[in-house]
């Protein structure tokens, strides 16, 4: 709902149960006298300061009805409920962004528009952002994190090459999470490693941690040397993998969808993290919301029926299939100071082998999504002449 669409009149409607707000051109938009009163923005209601409610549920009368309800000029609302005689006045304009009088039957894996699938063709086009450039000017900056959200996944190049510089790309959104990997950790060839991504081999596009609860929601990998023959990074969107699995067997997606997997890791001594979670999440009202997947990781799966075990075999190998794919990935070379970001919930990552010729040695750590979130929304509230085209 955009928000713009005149208002041509309101209609007080079910014996005060709620509102019907009749707009210019056709269409209704009705709105509860519950959720009109529980979502008031008056200072008695909201905090000016921080805009959080300054009530509970129960502090509102259970038998609240509209008592009267007009158009305030062109842009407001004013609303009066009963029994507790309170007006309140409503932002036309919210209103309609915040409307739920709308269709909500949705088929199971529907996006968030804001997201954008992908495969190889993206190659041509790869979100990339200038690490001097971002860190200096805003819209730079919102422009780069609003790739990552659409995408999954996004670019940088012009960094440090400095250890820890990793640090300075998640300040520029947020926070990293320690795990038990430290802050941050080192990716490069070992001799006796405790992951195999720490050794040249090739790596299967994965999702990393999905033995943890919650997951990592983002990665950055951060090149400092990089001279090796191979070392491709790869991405793959996970979203795009697994609608293809959908559109080519809506049962397989079904299973992973509502049958848990088990992922496990135990590679150092003092650490044994498990977690059961499906492959393809959804939420309740069937939003695509994530993806795990990883070779290295998954334990025993023991949440699967004896009768559907060989169809949620035949499901993991579709998708893994469709993974492995080469029309799906993205590749590219990441020079000294590049780096890459990756929604950790959606896009799988992976790097060709490469060989003892050369160095090759990538920092990684585990900023959180909900920062960078936090800081693209606001960035665009700044009103930077910013659109999410």
């Amino acid at each position: 709902m955009s928000g713009n669409n005149p208002i041509e009149n309101v209609e007080l409607a079910g014996a005060g149960d709620y509102i019907a707000l009749h707009l210019q051109g056709g269409g209704t938009l009705r709105f509860h006298a519950m959720w009109l009163r529980d979502n008031a923005l008056d200072a008695d209601t909201r905090s000016p300061q921080n805009g959080q409610r300054l009530i509970t549920i129960d502090d509102i009368p259970a038998d609240t009805k509209i008592s009267t309800v007009s158009l305030d000029g062109t842009d407001c609302l004013a609303v009066e409920f009963q029994p507790d005689g309170k007006s309140v006045i409503y932002d036309l304009n919210w209103l309609q962004q915040h409307a739920y009088d709308v269709p909500h039957e949705r088929p199971a894996g529907w996006l968030d528009p804001k997201v954008e699938l992908w495969d190889k063709s993206l190659n041509n086009q790869i979100p990339t952002g200038d690490f001097k450039t971002v860190s200096n000017d805003k819209a730079a900056l919102a422009d780069w994190l609003r790739s990552a959200r659409r995408y999954g996944f996004a670019k940088m190049t012009g960094g440090p090459v400095k250890s820890g510089a990793l640090l300075d790309v998640a300040a520029l959104f947020g926070f990293v999470r320690e795990t038990n990997y430290g802050k941050w950790f080192e990716v490069r060839a070992e001799v006796t490693p405790t992951n195999l991504a720490f050794t040249s081999a090739g790596l299967q596009a994965h999702t990393d941690n999905p033995y943890r609860d919650p997951v990592p929601t983002m990665q950055i990998l951060y090149a400092l040397e990089n001279s090796a023959t191979g070392g491709e990074s790869l991405v793959v969107d996970g979203f795009q993998a697994v609608k293809r699995l959908q559109e080519i067997n809506a049962g397989y997606f079904d299973l992973l969808a509502s049958h848990c997997a088990k992922f496990e890791y135990t590679g150092q001594s003092e650490v044994c993290l498990q977690s059961r979670k499906p492959m393809i999440e959804l939420a309740p009202d069937g939003e695509l919301i994530g993806v795990r997947f990883n070779n290295r990781s998954i334990a025993p799966v023991t949440d699967v029926s004896f009768d559907k075990m060989p169809d949620f075999y035949a499901a993991y190998r579709a998708l893994s299939e469709i993974v492995n794919d080469p029309d799906m990935a993205v590749s590219f070379h990441l020079e000294p100071g590049d780096c890459f970001i990756v929604d950790n919930t959606r896009v799988l990552h992976a790097r060709n082998a490469y060989s003892g010729h050369g160095t090759r040695w990538l920092q990684g750590c585990y900023p959180d999504k909900d920062g960078l979130l936090s800081t693209l929304a606001t960035l665009e509230h700044e009103n930077l002449g910013i659109n999410d085209a």
